[in-house]
């Protein structure tokens, strides 16, 4: 028989009794000592919960710490706003113009701020005793629903006028904000209970800004390394001064442009600054005339396929003549394939390629001879000669696209004054306001989840749950040359999420309520509703995006 006024709690198969009313910060710490990181959120029957809410019925908990990426963007958002809170108590309120949170750096996230002070090194040691302060306070971050009109007046009084600009195209009467200690702020997701859970940061001086140092997700206990991409860096930069220059550098801006009917001039003139930088990186290839060998990689639903032929249209133009070459089919056959530790095959793997041959074969080319180039037969699992043969005559260059392109270990034969390496990444510097960053990995995600329902018939459950997969080959066959590259294309488009929010709500929608990946779905369906959507009409049909939402006129 049940006992008057309790509830039963299910965590790891273990059932315990509470009054009902429990706040999960409760049961939480009876399971702590299970876990060697904090708990920073629980997943009630599949749907996430913050510690301060309360137990009001039997349900089965699953315990979410910083391993988990829903807990690491929870640790995440409540430094940011332990950062905020610090920055403006030791600057002082009214010396501070703007402070943005502008994208992530190899475990840390850049940050620009403005107003009446100097950024230097003893200002971040105050700003960071400050945070240390409060952390050993363990203050309690609080949530409230007030109105929307309520919060845009308090964000324009607190100089926020982006953040009350987003929420001037919500349609919800009441929104969620957070305080800490007097200081309000609004934050797209979770936040931890207090400020007692964030005891892992660090600041340092980087560039005009400075970082906010965070663990890494594999290891929430210590500060992540510090290695940024310097080459990634000026390209964020770069296209963070591109996209103040079209006046669209948050969601805010981007909904005003759309809701006023100038979507259609922001696409062509976003188009245009792309296509000019395609056509920079032909000139300079044409200008280096050893250049043979034109090696592209990227992450995966960066645009690959459309930049090469972007990139071949424009080399034409500069008196070249481009060929393209997939090194997928230089994959060994598949009884060679190397297993990965869970017996799989590893196809994303160097060894999964034959080095040997495509270094052959690359060598006769550049000598001038006729080589038979192969293809790969992938329901057969061997490669094919079909009578496909090329020879390198002058100006002849060969456009080769493949996840190895830039490890100098695939194509060791190739002098390397004969090779152009060009990293290829969707690096979103489009905000959702200063305090929210969006992470380049969302907007491939979505890139990647329409092309899959598009041209494969996947689920976006499918997707989502191959996406770790996907992201942990990235980290070890891509990022790591990254700043080999001769150039960095960025081929992220500030209208993007707007224009594929249409194609993909529907099928985030599809994801089951019951299943893992619908947390995931449903913070990406959060995410989208922060967007005016955009019509695919005006879209060129040259367009990166064509390769995800189709109508494009290259085939890919």
């Amino acid at each position: 028989m049940e006992e008057k006024g309790m509830i039963h709690v299910t965590v790891d198969g273990e059932v315990r009794a509470y009054p009902r009313g429990t706040a999960y910060r409760t049961i939480a710490a009876d399971f702590q000592d299970r876990f060697p990181w904090d708990i920073l959120l629980v997943s009630r029957d599949g749907k996430l919960c913050e510690l301060h809410k309360a137990a009001d019925r039997d349900c089965t908990l699953k315990m979410v710490t910083a391993r988990d990426k829903p807990g690491y963007q929870t640790y995440e958002r409540s430094a940011v706003f332990l950062m905020l809170k610090a920055f403006y108590d030791v600057a002082g309120r009214e010396n501070v113009e703007r402070i943005c949170v502008e994208y992530s750096l190899s475990s840390a996230l850049f940050v620009l701020a403005r107003g009446a002070f100097t950024l230097d090194r003893e200002l971040l040691d105050r700003v960071e005793a400050r945070m240390r302060e409060l952390c050993a306070r363990k203050l309690p971050i609080e949530k409230k629903s007030i109105s929307t009109d309520e919060a845009m007046e308090l964000f324009r009084r607190a100089g926020m006028v982006h953040k009350a600009q987003l929420l001037s195209f919500r349609i919800n009467s009441h929104v969620n904000v957070y305080s800490l200690d007097g200081f309000v702020d609004y934050f797209y997701g979770y936040m931890a209970p207090d400020t007692g859970y964030i005891r892992c940061f660090g600041l340092e001086l980087f560039e005009n800004g400075f970082v906010l140092r965070l663990p890494a997700q594999s290891d929430p206990g210590r500060l992540g390394a510090f290695r940024p991409s310097k080459k990634v860096f000026r390209e964020l930069y770069e296209s963070t001064l591109r996209s103040q220059a079209l006046n669209t550098s948050n969601v805010a801006e981007l909904n005003t442009a759309v809701s006023q009917g100038a979507a259609t001039p922001l696409i062509l003139a976003h188009e245009a600054m792309m296509e000019k930088k395609i056509g920079d990186i032909a000139a300079e290839i044409a200008a280096r005339k050893e250049v043979r060998f034109i090696m592209i990689a990227g992450p995966s639903s960066s645009g690959k396929t459309t930049f090469s032929h972007r990139l071949s249209t424009q080399l034409r133009a500069c008196g070249l003549r481009p060929h393209a070459i997939a090194t997928d089919n230089y994959f060994k056959n598949r009884e060679e394939t190397p297993r990965d530790e869970n017996g799989q095959y590893d196809f994303e793997c160097l060894e999964a390629m034959d080095v040997e041959q495509f270094n052959a074969d690359m060598v006769r080319l550049l000598g001038g001879e006729t080589v038979e180039i192969p293809s790969f037969n992938f329901k057969k699992g061997a490669r094919e000669y079909g009578g496909n043969c090329l020879t390198l005559g002058e100006g002849d260059v060969l456009v080769i696209e493949g996840i190895h392109c830039l490890n100098d270990r695939f194509s060791p034969a190739l002098p390397r004054e004969s090779k152009y390496k060009i990293y290829i990444s969707c690096l979103t510097t489009l905000n959702i306001d200063d305090h929210n960053r969006i992470p380049t990995t969302d907007a491939r995600l979505l890139r990647r989840i329409e092309r899959d329902a598009r041209t494969r018939g996947y689920s976006a459950q499918a997707t989502i749950q191959m996406w770790p997969s996907v992201r942990r080959g990235e980290e070890n066959n891509i990022f790591p040359f990254q700043d080999s590259a001769d150039t960095i294309f960025n081929s992220a488009l500030i209208y993007e999420t707007a224009l594929l929010k249409p194609y993909v709500q529907p099928l985030l929608h599809g994801v089951p309520r019951d299943s893992e990946e619908y947390i995931e779905a449903k913070r990406l369906l959060k995410f989208l509703n922060y967007f005016l959507p955009i019509p695919a009409d005006n879209v060129p049909k040259t367009s990166l995006m064509r390769e995800f939402i189709g109508g494009g006129c290259y085939h890919v």
